[in-house]
């Protein structure tokens, strides 16, 4: 038995506004940074982005067809996941909006052994991935890594996308004051917020958030 995916063949109607549905599903941002073998740098805003296993750990990205920084994951075989802190927005329109030049307007480095440049001012976790395979799926391509190193940068909240808007964490919700406990200590945030605000890309104006871009 073959099953075909919604929206594409064999339905009566219109397809599934997939764009809606998911505006209302928050996710995490993350970049994908990769280097290709010529030594150019390449990377995108990615929202799609999930754990599929522990043993071995394994995690896969879904990036567009015919984008350069797909291209160089295929050819290179490998590609960082950089984790965007709270206060990355910039960074995240900026490798949204398919500058030629985004890489000349952030924080990186290329330590030895890295799958792609790493966005250290912007992350606050940096993953670097070996691909195990490729699969075409409609107009996006779903990339399997295997995770080989993961590299903490800072303690910080993460930045969120839904709703078509960028966010970060919530604050922890304060302990009832009903709630008597001699025992507990008080609530407070483990994730400290003492952390240089990040430099702006110089856009002349923000752009709609976009999902996957890299031009």
């Amino acid at each position: 038995m073959t099953t075909e995916p919604a929206g594409l063949t064999g339905d009566d109607g219109p397809p599934a506004d997939l764009r809606t549905l998911m505006a209302a599903f928050p996710t995490g941002v993350s970049i994908i940074t990769t280097s290709a073998r010529d030594g150019a740098h390449w990377g995108m805003t990615c929202t799609s982005l999930c754990s599929v296993s522990l043993d071995p750990p394994v995690l896969l990205v879904c990036l567009r067809c015919g984008s350069p920084t797909l291209e160089a994951v295929s050819d290179s075989g490998q590609f960082a996941v950089n984790l965007l802190h709270a206060q990355a927005r910039p960074t995240a329109e900026l490798f949204a909006s398919g500058a030629p030049d985004r890489f000349e307007r952030v924080v990186w480095r290329a330590p030895a052994g890295a799958a792609g440049p790493h966005l250290t001012y912007a992350s606050h976790t940096i993953a670097d991935c070996s691909v195990l395979s490729t699969q075409v799926v409609g107009d996006h391509t779903v990339v399997l890594g295997k995770v080989d190193v993961v590299t903490p940068i800072r303690l910080q909240r993460p930045l969120l996308y839904g709703l078509r808007a960028y966010a970060s964490w919530p604050e922890p919700a304060p302990v009832p004051s009903q709630v008597p406990s001699r025992t507990a200590s008080p609530v407070a945030s483990s994730v400290p917020s003492r952390i240089s605000p990040e430099r702006p890309a110089k856009l002349s104006s923000a752009p709609t958030p976009r999902k996957h871009s890299d031009r």
